[in-house]
């Protein structure tokens, strides 16, 4: 074997005696063509739903199936590259490097099981996401892209949400976790919870001057007809009633905002990060729905904050008289779902601990 090596080797670096530059030339460049047709047909070829399937045809392949990006009534499908390969080359490489990662833990065994599989789904959903949110979601914005979306097409509590998101250029991924694949364990729902809060929104009293609290995030309106918006009420969040008609309800927010920007964050107390409503940029600008009072600085951020109420208007549903029963629900959620992924702080370093975030000022509104 040595001795043939070493032939091949003195025949490959000898000067040419009998063949022409041009057919050396002609040679390598059919030989470059080959190649490069050969390692491009290789790289689709991995880059199918079936090569996908291969190895998933036991866990997430199933889950995809039946799926809104797999079958709907416009027949547009997005099939596994579309989702988890970038389209630019470069990148595309990149990611299949990474790649061969996994294909060695499935051939390892590693991974091999839908078993070990599932034992594993956070960490391999984790690398998705933290992939998604380096790049702003591209995969997915290569077809719903912010500046083709019709707002006014969608339903009120989404058009806020997605017209924050867009003024933010924020990755999709932030807030559609599990859309096509199943969330790890116990991150699947809330368990119910907003369901059976939404149940006692069905006995509230709507009385002027009471105090009721929000289930749900839900849309307020500068006018008593909710036809435009002003912004959005936070879970959790108590607005005391004002007035009344047969399907709206007249509400204050009241609360503090840092006296930054355009001020669209109405937090629940003087200097806790704590949001209780989000406006639009022209609803916080307007003196007719915003009043302002003193204004103070946060010693822990030099940042001044204004003490303010928002009067606006809201539909009268997923409002309840006591906060009790959200807390409660609450509560069993973070056993069950929230503790998975985050440590519930003491109350007595939450604040400080937002506070030295915000020596970078980082907590505009």
């Amino acid at each position: 074997m040595k001795a043939f090596l070493k032939k091949a080797w003195q025949t490959f670096s000898r000067p040419s005696v009998h063949i022409s530059l041009g057919v050396l030339t002609l040679g390598g460049f059919i030989a470059g063509i080959l190649f490069w047709g050969g390692f491009n047909t290789a790289l689709e070829a991995t880059n199918t739903e079936a090569f996908c399937v291969s190895c998933h045809a036991d866990n997430v392949a199933p889950e995809y199936a039946g799926t809104i990006h797999d079958k709907n009534r416009s027949g547009v499908r997005a099939t596994c590259p579309d989702c988890h390969v970038p389209h630019d080359w470069t990148a595309k490489i990149s990611r299949k490097i990474q790649a061969s990662k996994e294909v060695f833990a499935h051939v390892a065994g590693f991974i091999d099981t839908p078993e070990k599989f599932e034992d594993r789904r956070l960490t391999l959903a984790q690398h998705e996401w933290d992939r998604f949110s380096a790049n702003k979601s591209l995969e997915c914005r290569n077809c719903h892209d912010y500046d083709g979306m019709d707002f006014s097409k969608m339903s009120a509590t989404a058009r806020v949400q997605m017209k924050n998101a867009a003024e933010r250029d924020q990755s999709c991924v932030d807030c559609h976790k599990g859309i096509a694949h199943h969330l790890p364990k116990n991150m699947d729902s809330s368990g119910g919870l907003v369901s059976e809060l939404m149940q006692l929104a069905n006995q509230t009293r709507y009385r002027d001057g009471e105090t009721v609290y929000s289930v749900r995030y839900l849309p307020v309106y500068e006018d008593s007809a909710l036809t435009k918006e002003a912004g959005l009420l936070n879970p959790a969040s108590a607005v005391k009633i004002l007035s009344e008609n047969k399907d709206a309800v007249e509400v204050e927010i009241a609360g503090w905002r840092k006296d930054k920007g355009y001020g669209r964050v109405i937090q629940e107390d003087f200097g806790m990060n704590i949001a209780v409503a989000s406006l639009l940029k022209e609803s916080a600008q307007n003196d007719q729905i915003v009043s302002r009072y003193e204004e103070k600085e946060d010693e822990l951020t030099g940042l001044p904050w204004q003490r303010v109420t928002a009067k606006v208007w809201m539909p009268k549903d997923s409002l309840i008289n006591d906060i009790t029963p959200v807390w409660e629900k609450a509560r069993s959620a973070y056993a069950t779902n929230c503790s998975v992924c985050h440590t519930q702080p003491a109350e007595a370093i939450l604040m400080p601990t937002l506070g030295r975030a915000c020596s970078t000022v980082c907590w505009r509104s």
